[in-house]
């Protein structure tokens, strides 16, 4: 999707609010920090003070990170600013990891020049009988400060911002609120398990947010697509809470391409008044509506068109019949059995090339268990009819092992070595300091160098047995173990140099003719984003390679979305014995088994995830009249040349 990065007016348009969309988050970040550097600049000449209200979480990152840059290297002084946040967990230590006392400071408040009297983050550990006395004199001293200039916001997948849950009323203020399980479940991978992720947390009530003179909400990613088309094309209701702010006088959302591909004019331009009819909207139009009526394609006439908006695809093709045959061939032609390319025969509707008969394929699994979820049967598949299939584990996983694990294999260790009268005394050792460290661990403290090295060995054991599994050769499995993971906690350093030379290196020595990677961009802990992204820019580097010129790159999701049906460029089917062959290779993962320890809002096991997303995508080309299968999986190609 390439758009107009300035905001639309809303002629034609389903929207309530005013929407901007960007390229990409760091560029929607940037624009926010230009809006409210231009606003601090203002009042420093007028020598007048600035409030903000500021959020947290994964949203605001890159913002933070934008005006700690203006404040070091083009001299945004902040000096004249007062700071409000909106929420805190409760209860909860400033210092704790998960506080967003300490986010504040970590990501904003330590690296620039604002007085510390004038941060104010509301306070987890007040006893609970002086909670509501708090909160009254937390507004207060917002009002004293002369009321919020640009609030700042989120939003969650159920519409809440701050933490006004659903039910929210427009009114409230700030006070002790009970968190829906669905947020606990979405911020849980900030914490060791689900049970450590508090129930209550002190917010800013919808009017409180209300009050601001400007509010500014932020949302990234195709996760977020579905609550803001609610939020800004619904009606606005308190079971939806950012709805709510169709009724504030000076509001704009700021999202990228991805949380913009809901909104009517994106979704289904038609609707909304002209659009070109590309390729791509053609076939998302045609099969939007054989779902929506409930018609395989080849059934849709020229009336279900006209009745629906489409009456300009009519007048293009001159029937529903051509059409409909036109498409039916292309989606059909995107099904294959051979995803390496079928030898011997040059069929130019394949979604591969025939030749080479016999490729060199190289699979990018973000974490140690991502190649045999995603496409575990298109893996199968690939070194079953022949291919050169290598495997790369970008990370070592190792923050998703649970201490429990971690205990049964150095125990597993130590009676292995007294079962064959080995010297025991080191493992023994480690054993000893490894239960002393766990019986004092703080929730989501770092876990000592050794013990993230088991954890991580633990994972690439697991990642060698589904290999066996599978019977690709000894040796094609690549731990490349990459340097921004390796913090020991769930929040990640950006990429850098050395995460994309080893993969610049990696790609030089296997030469592949087939690449696939992650381009699930939703995981709730960011890796597969950043994954994907140092693959782009080895890519880039060596796209002048000779042997580049040969290989093709095809996108797969993960464990949390699929491709929409008319994104996809190949369809690997599965029979029902070939579903269950690729949950075996799940199983492989026993860490992963039964617990899953980042699971966003999702609390299945990924081999449940897998199933039905691959089922799911089965049935649609079911319904649209295609072969029915058991499952697939599904591709898109990216052209990166």
């Amino acid at each position: 999707m390439t758009i107009n990065h300035q905001e639309i007016e809303l002629i034609d348009s389903f929207e309530q609010i005013a929407v901007e969309i960007h390229s990409s988050a760091k560029e929607g970040s940037k624009a926010v920090a230009q809006e409210i550097a231009a606003l601090i600049r203002e009042r420093q000449a007028a020598n007048q003070k600035c409030v903000l209200g500021l959020a947290t979480g994964s949203t605001p990152k890159y913002l933070y990170a934008e005006l700690v840059r203006l404040h070091k290297e083009e001299g945004l002084s902040f000096k004249n600013v007062i700071s409000f946040n909106l929420d805190e967990y409760y209860p909860i230590e400033p210092d704790a990891l998960q506080s967003y006392n300490r986010f504040m400071k970590e990501h904003l408040f330590n690296h620039v020049d604002i007085p510390e009297g004038n941060c104010h983050v509301p306070d987890g550990t007040i006893p609970k009988e002086q909670i509501k006395k708090y909160c009254e004199e937390y507004d207060r001293a917002i009002e004293a400060a002369g009321g919020i200039d640009i609030q700042i916001l989120g939003i969650g997948n159920n519409g809440h911002i701050g933490f006004n849950e659903p039910g929210s009323n427009i009114n409230s203020h700030t006070r002790l609120i009970t968190l829906d399980n669905s947020t606990r479940l979405a911020n849980a991978y900030e914490f060791p398990n689900m049970s450590q992720v508090p129930r209550l947390a002190i917010t800013m009530g919808i009017g409180s947010i209300m009050k601001a003179k400007r509010v500014l909400l932020m949302a990234w990613g195709s996760h977020k697509a579905k609550i803001v088309c609610r939020s800004v094309e619904g009606h606005s209701t308190d079971q939806v809470p950012a709805s709510l702010l169709q009724q504030h006088a000076n509001c704009k959302f700021i999202i990228d391409e991805q949380a913009a591909a809901d909104l009517t004019r994106f979704k289904e331009p038609w609707l909304t008044g002209d659009c070109e009819w590309t390729p791509g909207l053609t076939r998302k139009a045609v099969t939007g509506l054989a779902l929506k009526l409930n018609k395989p394609i080849l059934m849709l006439t020229d009336k279900d068109y006209n009745e629906n908006g489409l009456n300009d695809l009519i007048v293009q093709y001159g029937s529903a019949y051509e059409l409909n045959i036109k498409e039916f061939n292309a989606i059909r032609d995107t099904i294959t059995g051979w995803p390496g390319g079928k030898p011997g025969q040059q069929l130019p509707k394949h979604p591969e090339r025939s030749e080479p008969a016999k490729k060199r394929a190289l699979i990018f699994s973000p974490h140690p268990d991502d190649d045999i979820i995603s496409m575990g049967g298109t893996f199968i598949r690939l070194h079953e009819q022949g291919h050169d299939v290598h495997v790369a584990y970008q990370t070592s996983g190792n923050i998703a092992v649970t201490d429990e694990f971690l205990l049964r294999f150095v125990d597993f260790a130590v009676g292995f070595e007294n079962m064959f009268d080995i010297d025991g005394s080191k493992s023994t050792q480690i054993m000893a300091d490894a239960k002393a460290f766990i019986n004092h661990k703080k929730p989501s403290q770092k876990d000592t160098p050794e013990i993230r090295s088991i954890k991580g060995l633990i994972r690439r054991c697991e990642a060698k047995a589904t290999c066996r599994y599978v019977g690709i050769a000894e040796g094609n499995e690549h731990f490349m173990n990459l340097p921004f993971y390796e913090t020991g906690l769930v929040e990640k350093k950006p990429m850098g140099p050395e995460d994309v030379k080893l993969t610049v290196d990696l790609l030089r020595e296997i030469k592949p003719h087939q690449i696939y990677c992650a381009g699930d961009l939703a995981d709730p802990h960011g890796t597969h984003k950043v994954c994907l992204d140092i693959i782009f820019a080895a890519l880039e580097i060596v796209k002048n390679d000779d042997w580049a010129k040969d290989c093709w790159v095809w996108l797969y999701k993960g464990a949390w979305q699929e491709w929409e049906i008319h994104e996809i460029e190949m369809a690997v089917p599965m029979s029902p014995d070939q579903v269950y062959q690729k949950r075996l290779g799940i199983f492989i993962h026993q860490s992963q088994k039964d617990v899953v320890p980042f699971q966003g809002t999702d609390s299945r096991e990924f081999w449940e995830r897998a199933e039905d997303r691959n089922a799911n995508t089965a049935s649609l080309y079911d319904k649209l009249g295609l072969q029915q299968y058991a499952a697939m999986e599904a591709f898109v190609r990216y052209h990166f040349m």
